[in-house]
């Protein structure tokens, strides 16, 4: 029997000798190595924090011990080493683990996470709250990956440090930007300064000195600043100290007893302190370890080779398809600038940020940044493309409103993965962006069918002078031929795909082509469809939709988005503004609740958003008649 085998929670991890940790973790990548090959996920960044895993649970006493670690997509460890080790073939799938942490899944999942860089601010209202009660049980936010670049982590920490709080904030950094350089000698300070009886002695000395009379206060700042001065020059800790934070670091986050020593001297500490380990993104697997941005999030793949295995397909993608329109467009037309929030590859703009280095900007993971900056960039003549996931872009919703909408300013956002996304979960399916987008004056919304459509949205947005937002889903296009991208769509304005008289179907996005094939369904059954391309959720085509209306009074609308303010919705206001009765009307999009993990066409039928709910909509409202 493996080590693995034999532990079902922390506690059997504690048992363990610390000479067999090593074997431990080599056990542990193999099993979310084989697992991810299968079932993707993201697997770089949980590959290299195995050893912080296994040393966090080693010396802390979880679920007492909360520890909540930032995005998520770094705990699969976490999730190995408390009781989900039997449940991990099923990550990520439908009724499956989740592939991040969730609080409704496990009680050693502290917080459920899945955006980045939240660690730190829930950590802190954790101890705050530990505070109230008078627990004195430990708070660990493990932040890295990235989120560190995010405003609201140093939110967090600048509170943490004001407010004094007992929590412990360990750095992963995965690419070795902070100071990778001096991380032998740091690492031998940090075990040392961190030893219990030092960090004891040092402040017994400061009480003693800020107790003397007049000058004792002085003296104490001068001593601290001396000491600061030393540390802070062979230590990237002058940053986190200036939060009032005790640093320690950099150290190798792979040195199981390193980690774990420290670790154990930084536990008794009540103060805020920050923790900054180094680690390998992708460590023990070769091809994740050379090329770790492929391997953060991937599909599945040959564990042997780590090739992908999935079938070569000529379509691309719609990102793709994005990426390489606006590069083109680029070309012609210098005002065109890029703008994304650390996810080049994700967005489609590698191409564009090789081509035209100086009008890409990687701002990293700061959406409400991105969308300031980009709307900077607009007031002085260029028309910036700021490409985020739908997802992501939640997180700027005060920035589009303020910042770009309010004075029209002509800022275009790229929506990537609006709709069903998959097997990431409800932290990470885009269905909430046509409600939230078209609820802003000024903006225009729009969607497109397929990857032509696609392209002549992109002419019409930079043709646009105000904010306009593209919408479209994750996964390969409708294989329609490019033609007449320059061309742009008068905007407002549908188009008539299919004409029948018994039901009108007015649709958006990819769902027009769940609408085109229930079309052929019914009409198997003698119902003869309208089908809709609407193209528009604001403005929408009210003439066109009054007209149709007027004439066919069963009515379906389709969307790939809640229906609580969404298309659908925008549909009811178009009839009631134009005062039209007499109608029958079923929105057909997301239900109010949150869109669990699972494969997108799995998922899309359980929601009721395919073919066949519009088939079977349009059945009832004919049998209804």
């Amino acid at each position: 029997m493996s080590f693995l085998e034999k532990i079902n929670s922390p506690k059997d991890l504690k048992e363990m000798s610390k000479n067999d940790l090593p074997i431990l973790a080599s056990e542990i990548r193999k099993i979310i190595i084989d697992v991810v090959s299968k079932n993707g996920g993201h697997l770089a960044p949980s590959l290299g924090a195995v050893e912080l895993a296994i040393a966090i649970h080693y010396v802390f006493d979880a679920p007492d011990d909360k520890i909540i670690w930032d995005v998520g997509h770094q705990s699969y460890a976490h999730k190995l080493l408390t009781g989900r080790r039997e449940r991990f073939h099923t990550l990520r799938q439908y009724n499956g683990i989740c592939g991040f942490t969730r609080m409704s899944e496990s009680p050693y999942d502290a917080f459920s996470t899945g955006h980045s860089s939240t660690s730190i601010s829930a950590g802190l209202g954790i101890a705050c709250a530990k505070r109230l009660k008078n627990d004195n049980s430990k708070v660990i936010a493990v932040i890295g990956d990235g989120s560190m670049t995010a405003g609201l982590a140093y939110e967090g920490l600048n509170q943490a440090g004001d407010i004094n709080k007992n929590i412990l904030v360990i750095l992963n950094d995965n690419d070795m930007s902070i100071a990778h350089n001096v991380g032998a000698v740091s690492s031998l300070l940090s075990r040392a300064f961190s030893a219990k009886y030092l960090q004891d002695f040092k402040k017994e000395v400061g009480d003693f000195l800020k107790s003397l009379p007049k000058f004792g206060d002085d003296i104490y700042q001068f001593a601290k600043r001396s000491k600061e001065s030393f540390k802070t020059f062979i230590t990237p800790g002058m940053l986190f100290e200036a939060f009032n934070f005790e640093y320690f670091g950099p150290i190798n986050g792979h040195k199981l007893d390193h980690l774990i020593d420290i670790l154990n001297n930084v536990k008794c500490l009540k103060e805020p302190v920050l923790l900054h380990v180094t680690t390998t993104k992708g460590k023990g697997y070769p091809p994740s370890e050379k090329n770790p941005v492929y391997f953060h999030g991937v599909g599945c793949f040959d564990p042997d080779t780590g090739e992908s295995v999935k079938e070569d397909c000529t379509i691309p993608t719609y990102t793709h398809v994005f990426g390489q329109a606006l590069l083109k467009m680029a070309s012609e037309d210098v005002r065109i600038i890029a703008v994304t929030a650390a996810m080049p590859e994700g967005t489609g703009l590698s191409d564009f940020a090789h081509a035209y280095p100086d009008r890409f900007f990687d701002v990293g993971i700061a959406e409400q940044h991105a969308v300031t900056f980009a709307a900077g960039l607009a007031t002085e003549g260029f028309r910036p493309v700021v490409a985020i996931y739908s997802t992501f872009l939640q997180r700027a919703y005060d920035q589009i409103l303020h910042d770009v909408c309010i004075e029209a300013v002509p800022v275009i956002f790229a929506v990537d993965r609006g709709g069903i996304v998959g097997e990431d979960g409800a932290t990470h399916n885009g269905v909430f962006d046509l409600s939230y987008l078209r609820s802003l004056p000024n903006m225009v919304v729009m969607a497109p069918k397929d990857q032509n459509e696609l392209c002549r949205m992109l002419t019409t947005a930079i043709a646009h002078d105000g904010p306009i937002a593209i919408r479209y889903p994750r996964g390969t296009a409708e294989g329609e031929k490019v033609e007449n991208q320059d061309v742009p769509i008068p905007i407002g304005k549908g188009e008539v795909i299919k004409k029948g008289d018994d039901v009108v179907i007015f649709a958006i996005g990819r769902s027009v082509n769940e609408a085109l094939s229930a079309h052929g369904m019914l009409k198997e059954h003698n119902i003869f469809a309208t089908v809709v391309n609407c193209r528009f959720v604001k403005p929408l085509d009210a003439e066109l939709i009054g007209s149709l209306c007027r004439k066919i009074p069963r009515i379906i609308t389709v969307e790939e988005n809640v229906r609580q303010g969404g298309f659908g919705s925008a549909v009811l206001e178009c009839l009631a503004d134009q005062e039209i009765t007499g109608f029958r009307l079923k929105c057909i999009g997301i239900p109010d609740t949150f869109v669990e993990h699972g494969a997108q066409e799995f998922l899309r039928s359980k929601y009721g958003v395919d073919a066949s709910a519009i088939f079977n909509a349009a059945k009832k409202l004919m049998n209804d008649a």
